[in-house]
Order: C-alpha cells, then sequence, then structure tokens
C-alpha cells in the first residue's frame, strides 16, 4: 500500500514493482520476469477496487525478443555509418573497416562452421608452366590461365606447344595438362552426401590423371572421342588423343578402370591400354612395358658442379631386356637434348654437363624395339661451389587455407627457383615473387617446406606447419 500510494498510476507503480523484486529474485534465464509479473498482479488486485479494474484498467504486455533489438541494434548502426560516412569524408577508411568487421564478427556468430555445400564445385590450378588459357562455359573469349581462376563445369583449358598445367578438382584428382592440348570439364559437382562426379572430356592432346580417395559412390571418369574411362579411386592413369591421325589411347598406369565405347566394356590393370580410332567399331587391349623408376640424380636435388668428372644417372630395372632410351633436356618439354641415346643397363655417365637446370626422362626398351611409356620427368641443378658468405633471401607471407589445398606465397631473387615440399613452383616473378598451390593434404598436421636456391649455391629453407580439419 506504501508503494502504491507513493506512485498513484497503475504503470509506474508496475515499472517500480518489476524493479525492485529484479533487485531481489535471481535472474535465471528470465524466470525472474514471470515470479515478479505473478507478484504483481496479486499485489495490484489487493490494492485496487475490483469495479475500477473492470471499467478502467487494461493491462498489456509487450514481449520483445533478442532478434527484435538485434535488428534495431543494426538499424541504429547503420544510420550512425552513414552519417558518418557523408560527414567526415576522412573517416570513411575507417568506417569502411569498421563495417567489415563488425559484418564478418556477426557472419562467425550466425555460422562459424565450414560446411559442405552441395552442387556445382570448382577445380584450381595449382601449377602454370608456359603460355595456357582459359575459355569460361559462359563465354567466347580466351583469357590467360591464373592461379585465383577457377574451373567450372563446361570451362576448356588449352596449353600451346611450350605449355603445360595442373589442376586439382574437388575430389582430389589431379589433371597434368601437357603441350599442345585441350580439355573441356564435362562435370564437377557433389551432392548432399558428399559424393562426387567429376568428368573431363581430352579433345586433343595428352594428360596425366591420378585419382584421390573419395567417398563411395563417386564417380570419376575421363572422356576421348566417344570412349569413356571410369577409373577408380587411387588410380592413375594417361589418356592421348591424336585427332589429325585418328589414334586414341588410354593407359591405366596403377589401379584399376572400365572403358565403354559403343557397347563394348573393356576393363584395365597395371599397365593396360586400349588403344582405337574414330572409325573404328571396336577398341584394341594390349599390355604395355612398364617404365623404370628414376633412382639419380634424385627429383630436385641440386649437384655441385663436377667439374671434368661425369654425373652418373641410374634407375630401378625391369624385366630381362636390359636397353633403356635416356634423355637429358634443358626444359620440360624437351623440345630440345643434350642427351639422346639408347644404352645397355641402369647406370649412365655423362660428361659435359655445364651449371643450369636439367631434366631427364627414361623408357624401357623391349628386344623388338618397341619402348614403354616415359617415366617421371625429373629435375635437377648443376651449381657453383657454394661459399661461406653466400646467402638467399627468402620470405613468406601467411599460408592461406583452401579446403584441403594449402596456398604458398613469398618472394626470392628473381632468378632463383623454390621448392615447396619437393615440388617446384614453376614461375618466379622478375621481381622475385612467388605463388603455388598445394596438392590437396590429408586431415590433420601437415608441415609446409619451402626452399629457395640461387646459381651461386646459396639455399634458404623454412618450414609452416598447417592443420587440416
Amino acid at each position: 500500500m506504501r508503494l502504491f500510494r507513493t506512485f498513484r498510476s497503475p504503470e509506474v507503480f508496475r515499472q517500480a514493482w518489476l524493479l525492485r523484486c529484479a533487485q531481489r529474485v535471481p535472474r535465471v534465464r528470465g524466470l525472474w520476469y514471470s515470479a515478479c509479473k505473478s507478484a504483481y498482479i496479486r499485489a495490484l488486485g489487493s490494492i485496487l477496487p475490483r469495479k475500477k479494474l473492470k471499467s478502467e484498467s487494461v493491462i498489456a504486455w509487450i514481449t520483445i525478443t533478442y532478434r527484435s533489438v538485434a535488428i534495431a541494434a543494426f538499424l541504429l548502426l547503420l544510420f550512425a555509418g552513414i552519417v558518418i560516412y557523408l560527414v567526415f569524408p576522412d573517416g570513411r577508411a575507417f568506417t569502411a573497416r569498421a563495417w567489415q568487421s563488425t559484418l564478418s564478427h556477426l557472419d562467425s556468430s550466425v555460422g562459424s562452421t565450414d560446411k559442405f555445400v552441395p552442387g556445382k564445385q570448382q577445380a584450381h590450378f595449382t601449377a602454370i608452366d608456359g603460355r595456357v588459357r582459359v575459355k569460361k562455359a559462359n563465354s567466347n573469349t580466351w583469357v590467360a590461365a591464373n592461379y585465383s581462376l577457377p574451373l567450372e563445369k563446361g570451362d576448356v583449358v588449352q596449353t600451346t606447344a611450350e605449355g603445360m598445367a595442373k589442376v586439382v578438382f574437388a575430389d582430389g584428382t589431379n589433371y597434368t595438362i601437357k603441350q599442345d592440348s585441350l580439355i573441356v570439364v564435362e562435370e564437377s559437382s557433389a551432392n548432399a552426401q558428399q559424393q562426387t562426379q567429376v568428368a573431363v572430356q581430352v579433345t586433343t592432346g595428352t594428360v596425366d590423371l591420378t585419382t584421390s580417395t573419395f567417398t563411395q559412390g563417386s564417380r570419376n571418369q575421363v572422356i576421348v572421342s566417344g570412349a569413356t574411362a571410369t577409373l577408380s579411386p587411387e588410380s592413375a592413369a594417361m589418356v592421348r588423343s591424336d585427332a589429325t591421325a585418328d589414334q586414341h589411347e588410354i593407359l591405366l598406369k596403377k589401379g584399376a578402370g572400365e572403358v565403354v565405347r559403343n557397347g563394348q566394356v573393356v576393363r584395365l590393370t597395371d599397365f593396360e591400354k586400349v588403344s582405337f580410332q574414330a572409325a573404328s567399331g571396336s577398341m584394341m587391349k594390349e599390355k604395355e612395358l612398364t617404365p623404370p623408376t628414376l633412382i639419380a640424380p634424385a627429383n630436385m636435388a641440386p649437384l655441385v658442379a663436377p667439374g671434368a668428372r661425369p654425373v652418373t644417372f641410374s634407375w630401378s630395372p625391369v624385366g630381362t631386356g636390359g636397353r633403356y632410351h635416356l634423355r637429358i633436356s634443358r626444359n620440360a618439354y624437351f623440345s630440345s637434348t643434350v642427351f639422346d641415346r639408347v644404352v645397355p643397363g641402369t647406370v649412365v655417365q655423362v660428361t659435359g654437363l655445364s651449371e643450369g637446370p636439367y631434366y631427364w626422362v627414361v623408357q624401357t626398351v623391349s628386344a623388338e624395339g618397341k619402348q614403354s611409356t616415359e617415366s617421371e620427368r625429373n629435375r635437377f641443378t648443376i651449381i657453383a661451389k657454394a661459399k661461406q658468405e653466400d646467402s638467399i633471401a627468402l620470405e613468406l607471407r601467411p599460408l592461406v587455407q583452401h579446403g584441403h589445398v594449402i596456398e604458398v606465397q613469398g618472394r626470392t631473387e628473381p632468378s632463383a627457383r623454390v621448392m615447396v615440399n619437393g615440388q617446384e613452383v614453376p614461375l618466379i616473378a622478375s621481381d622475385g615473387t612467388f605463388h603455388y598451390f598445394t596438392p590437396p593434404l590429408p586431415n590433420g598436421e601437415s608441415l609446409i617446406t619451402v626452399t629457395a636456391q640461387n646459381t651461386r649455391g646459396g639455399v634458404n629453407t623454412q618450414q609452416k606447419r598447417v592443420v587440416i580439419q
């Protein structure tokens, strides 16, 4: 009664009652409000005459949700930002940065988890060497390939006589597009169960591809001149299409695969190949010679200038034939060679190699003179003997994660070469900057090792750890 006499208005009395009650009742998830509301109604009923409540008193409760409060706060901030933007020109950049930070926090609070989004999936370049161009599905114009340009269904990739590219798809499949080749991305998608569908058509040229471990029910296909090859997980293949000579072939290097054309089904295992002509109704299956495994010089290895001493090349033996075709070139395209010879045995010593980078490849030669496919193309560099004071600068930017792929950026000497986890960065810009995408990394912790090396023998190696979840 004393409280009501002090506040003659019922509304003022209600506010005062709730305030006093809120100070005494613990605020546990809004329960204080329900308790105070019930006590207030009982107190008001005992104070006011019943007829007055019937004729004059109307008690109303308005529920305001957290969402409404958030929207109101957002609108207020928006209005304040517009005023600052118009009245204080010098503060526009600051306002823009503040809004970007605010929106990023709101976005992270609403959905901070990185959810898989089914539907169309993108592929990305992981290496570009020489001239490579792309024609998007919704365009008639060719553009130069770059690492920030995604590849989607319907896009076309073309390499020139001195161009190569590597592309990784969402399911982890890696494509190496060799010189004078043209491919079309026919499919790149995934459903809600994370089952992927990847299909690439090889119109002309040669590609090497390796599949990764993907979800059961996924499908990975490569198409050439009406033949469709479906590859199993963790398989490797080479596909070649020569429209001028009307020669088409699919060689399975590792794993398992199935090729379908005109109703004919051919199953392939390690180093089995199907070949056909466009006008032919059937495919021919045959066993291919296995290429050797290169041993020394190791891939990307630096060799101190041997002077008059020879450089020793070695590889693993294949079968009992004992003859091999060794080629050494100054460029990755083997457009010219410094050594090209069929040799006996698995060890050869070569003299006369000056300083600089080299590439080498070996093929097995049968007794009939038939040659296998090429081995891996390894690279080594002959460098001058390093001096104690020789050094090389290497600056790395923070690593950028794109799912299981890590983007590596940095700067070194323009004439240096850079390796990331043993793989060479194909392009160093004139200012020494470089850009590289790793192949898909497994879940867990991985070590990224970046090594820069110049022709004086200076070496700088830096390592960074990343965690893939």
